[in-house]
């Protein structure tokens, strides 16, 4: 696996809006893998769940996360980043789910009634495949 800096095809891929699974800990140690949007700024990763999502408590207990990301357009071609997340914070006014939607719909996110956390993931690690295949990665 690589360590950061990613190439810039890479950093462009991730700065659309396409298809991501993120991969937390359970308590017990299990994997647990989720469909989630995502923004990537300036070298991290953005993400927000609903107070109520189980993985929240997973991130909180272990910081450990992955996420994959899928090129829209050619599903062949996908980055995995692997990190952890740095920061935790209550998203106040909803401000970082709407930039999620719209980076996604292109509107404001349309559940109010519910409170929500983000998180920074930091990467420590990465790999891809297809467009992204890093020689020096294993086959």
């Amino acid at each position: 696996m690589s360590k950061p800096p990613l190439p810039e095809a890479a950093v462009a891929m991730l700065s659309r809006p396409n298809p991501a699974v993120i991969a937390t800990v359970r308590s017990d140690g299990h994997p647990v893998s989720a469909a989630t949007w995502y923004l990537w700024e300036d070298g991290r990763v953005l993400v927000n769940m609903d107070e109520g999502r189980k993985r929240l408590d997973h991130i909180r207990n272990d910081p450990r996360v992955s996420l994959t990301v899928l090129d829209k357009d050619d599903w062949y071609t996908h980055v995995t980043l692997i990190g952890h997340v740095a920061e935790m914070r209550d998203d106040e006014n909803l401000v970082d789910i709407d930039r999620l939607s719209r980076h996604y719909l292109g509107q404001p996110y349309a559940t109010r009634d519910r409170r929500r956390v983000s998180a920074w993931i930091e990467i420590d690690r990465w790999h891809g495949w297809g467009g992204f295949r890093d020689s020096s990665q294993a086959t």
